[in-house]
């Protein structure tokens, strides 16, 4: 066996909530075969951590100031290839999962795992392995399974020279950094639906659509839905 599967596992931790990053720094200190060599609490600090400590993987939160962990998982894919990128948030809805797993992640998992759990995933990742949460595969499972929405019955056919409003339909960039799902709840917010009928229209949970719509109103600097609105006609998702 060689020194390097002998010594302990070096992480970095990043989260922008002081008591959960502090706490995960704790607790998983204890464990003899985990040996945290940095904290921060953004994705800015994040990426500056593992170029300082070269650690073996970092364990990431998805929702920080700076750059978020969707981003900070790209860049330290392309920057530290070697570095296991394990994602452990609140948040598991399709669309975070996708984008993250796409940017790079091993591993996905909910912050109501154990420090044995998030220990083990940790110790698979750098190991090359990929560890989905259950309910993180619960919800790619849904996803994958949904029906595509429908046409309304009454709308027409667009022509062949018709410019598509769909956000989904074009390949062009979206504004200020919108996700095509946030785009479409967006457009559908527009057109007067509600949380419950966007959710029954897009097949998701009711909370995962409110977490849309507060990303929505955060990155288009809309105050409530009437804002939102007027910046979708504005833009065209509408």
């Amino acid at each position: 066996m060689s020194a390097q599967d002998t010594r302990p596992l070096r992480i970095v931790v990043a989260d922008d909530q002081a008591s959960v990053r502090e706490g995960l720094v704790l607790m998983l200190d204890l464990l003899p075969d985990i040996d945290v060599v940095g904290s921060a609490a953004n994705g800015q600090q994040a990426l500056d951590q593992v170029a300082e400590h070269r650690p073996d993987a970092i364990l990431l939160d998805l929702h920080m100031p700076v750059l978020d962990g969707t981003e900070a998982t790209r860049r330290l894919t392309a920057d530290h290839p070697e570095v296991a990128v394990v994602v452990l948030t609140t948040y598991a809805d399709d669309t975070s999962v996708l984008e993250t797993l796409r940017a790079g992640a091993r591993a996905y998992l909910t912050k109501d795992a154990d420090r044995l759990h998030i220990a083990r995933t940790l110790h698979s990742a750098v190991a090359g392995l990929s560890v989905l949460d259950p309910r993180v595969q619960a919800t790619l499972l849904a996803a994958a399974s949904a029906p595509s929405t429908p046409r309304p019955l009454d709308t027409p056919s667009p022509g062949p020279d018709a410019p598509s409003r769909d956000p989904d339909a074009t390949n062009q960039p979206l504004p200020d950094g919108l996700t095509r799902r946030e785009a479409e709840i967006l457009t559908l917010m527009a057109r007067g639906m509600t949380n419950a009928e966007i959710a029954a229209t897009l097949f998701l949970s009711g909370n995962t659509v409110k977490t849309h719509i507060n990303r929505v109103f955060t990155k288009t600097g809309s105050r409530d839905r009437v804002a939102a609105t007027r910046y979708a006609r504005d833009h065209g998702l509408d």
